[in-house]
C-alpha cells in the first residue's frame, strides 16, 4: 500500500513518457509513408493522395500533436480510430492472429491512443499551459 502511494506520484510523468514515445513513433510511421524516411523502411514513400499517403499525413499530424501534448485528446481520438480501421482493413483479413498478420503495432497504438483520450496528456504537455494560468476572478463591486 505504501509503495503504491509512493509510485502514484509519478503517474503524470509516466503518462507523459507514454504519450511522447507513442507520439514520436507514430510520427515516424507517417514520415515513412509521406517522405520515405528512413530510406528502405516499409512500406516506403506512398502517393500522397492514396489511402496510405493520407494515412501518413494523419500519422504525422496526430503524432506531432500527441508528442507535444497539444490537443491531445482529439488527436489521440483520431489516431486511435485510424489504427482500428487500419487493423481491420489491412491486417485482420490475412489472419485472425496479430502475430501472424503483423497487426500488433496497430492494436497497441489504437489502445494507447484510446487511453490518452480518457486519461489526458499527463505532465509536460502544451495542453497544460492554459490550465496553469489562474481562472479570472469575478469583479466585486
Amino acid at each position: 500500500m505504501v509503495e503504491a502511494i509512493r509510485t502514484r506520484r509519478f503517474a503524470p510523468q509516466s503518462l507523459a513518457a507514454l504519450r511522447i514515445v507513442a507520439g514520436v513513433l507514430f510520427l515516424a510511421h507517417g514520415l515513412i509513408k509521406v517522405a520515405g524516411f528512413p530510406a528502405g523502411a516499409e512500406p516506403g514513400q506512398q502517393a500522397l493522395l492514396s489511402l496510405f499517403g493520407i494515412g501518413g499525413l494523419v500519422e504525422i499530424a496526430t503524432g506531432l500533436l500527441i508528442a507535444l501534448g497539444l490537443f491531445t485528446r482529439p488527436a489521440a481520438f483520431v489516431a486511435s480510430g485510424q489504427m482500428a480501421v487500419a487493423y481491420w482493413m489491412f491486417h485482420a483479413p490475412s489472419s485472425f492472429y496479430p502475430a501472424v498478420n503483423g497487426g500488433d503495432a496497430a492494436i497497441l497504438f489504437s489502445f494507447i491512443f484510446f487511453y490518452l483520450v480518457a486519461a489526458g496528456p499527463g505532465a509536460f504537455a502544451l495542453d497544460n499551459r492554459s490550465a496553469a494560468q489562474p481562472a479570472p476572478q469575478p469583479v466585486r463591486a
